[in-house]
């Protein structure tokens, strides 16, 4: 029966948190102070009135700097906020086909494959077998190299096409 262990704070340490008796100060105006004991590190940023964050713990000694903590918090939200809106999460979008598939519907599929290239989403094409089609896979082979052929130029082949029970699938991703 051990006590719980404290719970980790995420972020750095401030103030009476930083555990080390010597620290690598830097002043609120970006000024080098070097390196102080944390005693004194502590009361500049007391006279200051502002807070001491540890902002390079694995340094030795610890890089620490003079600012506002709540102001300091603030700003690495907002970054984090930014990173998050401008990454694009890459979707894998299905689209089934059968052997027998005629000339329209074929474009019109084609089509659709083509605008989520566009949008950056990869593409899972299934060929699906019923009954006695199973007994000529190399139409859907054929199909699936048409397929292939004509989204070349926008399109590669992530993961060539493989048979899966009664059903055929190849993965393509935009270029």
């Amino acid at each position: 029966m051990r006590a719980p262990e404290p719970a980790r704070k995420d972020g750095p340490r401030v103030n009476e948190e930083i555990r080390s008796r010597e620290v690598h100060l830097i002043m609120q105006d970006g000024a080098n102070r070097g390196t102080v004991s944390i005693a004194e590190a502590l009361q500049a940023a007391q006279e200051a009135g502002l807070d001491l964050v540890e902002i390079s713990p694995n340094a030795a000694p610890p890089i620490v700097k003079i600012l506002d903590y709540g102001k300091y918090k603030y700003q690495e939200q907002k970054k984090a906020a930014e990173a998050r809106k401008k990454q694009k999460v890459v979707e894998v979008k299905e689209l089934k086909y059968r052997p027998m598939i005629d000339d329209h519907d074929y474009e019109v599929k084609l089509r659709a494959m083509q605008r989520f290239f566009e949008e950056g989403d990869k593409v899972k094409v299934t060929l699906r077998f019923r009954g006695r089609e199973m007994a000529h896979q190399e139409l859907g082979t054929r199909l699936l190299d048409r397929v292939k052929e004509d989204v070349g130029k926008i399109a590669k082949v992530e993961m060539d096409a493989r048979l899966e029970g009664r059903q055929m699938v190849m993965v393509l991703a935009p270029r």
